[in-house]
């Protein structure tokens, strides 16, 4: 995963559905997002677009605000949100964010960085403001597609919000099991709709109850009497 992105919600879940198939989980710059997959390193890759594509599967997860960092006693600090040309004469640091702070603390440029990277390297003697007319970066999980597996696909159906039981493989193994059961369903269903006027099961039931009792209805009649 490349620096900002949290997937611990996810190996959580990962892990209560598949205790006997351990995650390993390295953080990697933006540089080597991509190539991780391809030199085996890692099976899936959380990663920051825009991204070559050819020979993924990339699946969009969320955006990012984007945000200047400053001094705190930079000008800029005090402001809610600024502009891309509000920003124009400020010198814009390069640097790996983490050295980049250290730069902006002490009161030499800015840093442009997503939002969660600025949280990431948050400290007190900086401010994040956001940017608003920038663009939001994307995060999103790729992998190559020709490595597809099913627990690959289990692990996205993790991240995409699948709960336990509606991912595809138990999906189709659960639906033969609620067919069995619909027979047993039905059964108590027309006994309740016995009384109804249409309940078939009732009107098969009246000669029943009139031929054996004869002698319970004249004695009903003699009491009346």
């Amino acid at each position: 995963m490349v620096p900002g992105v949290t997937v611990a919600k996810w190996t959580r879940a990962w892990q209560e559905r598949r205790r006997n198939s351990p995650l390993i989980v390295t953080p990697i710059s933006e540089a080597e997002q991509i190539e991780v997959l391809h030199d085996g390193r890692a099976d899936l890759s959380f990663v920051r677009l825009p991204i070559e594509r050819e020979g993924l599967s990339v699946i969009r997860l969320y955006g990012e605000v984007a945000v200047v960092v400053v001094a705190k006693e930079h000008p800029v600090s005090l402001f809610e949100s600024v502009t891309e040309a509000e920003l124009e004469s400020e010198v814009v640091r390069t640097e790996d964010p983490a050295d980049a702070v250290e730069v902006v603390a002490a009161g030499v440029g800015v840093l442009r960085v997503p939002h969660s990277v600025a949280r990431l390297h948050a400290r007190k003697d900086v401010v994040a403001v956001p940017v608003s007319d920038a663009a939001e970066t994307e995060i999103a999980v790729v992998w190559l597609a020709e490595n597809t597996t099913p627990d690959i696909e289990e692990f996205v159906g993790i991240v995409r919000g699948r709960r336990p039981g509606s991912s595809r493989g138990p999906a189709r193994e659960e639906v033969p099991t609620a067919s069995d059961t619909k027979p047993v369903q039905k059964k108590p269903a027309q006994k309740q709709g016995g009384g109804a006027p249409k309940g078939g099961g009732k009107a098969k039931a009246k000669p029943a109850a009139k031929h054996p009792p004869k002698s319970k209805a004249r004695g009903r009649k003699k009491t009346g009497r």
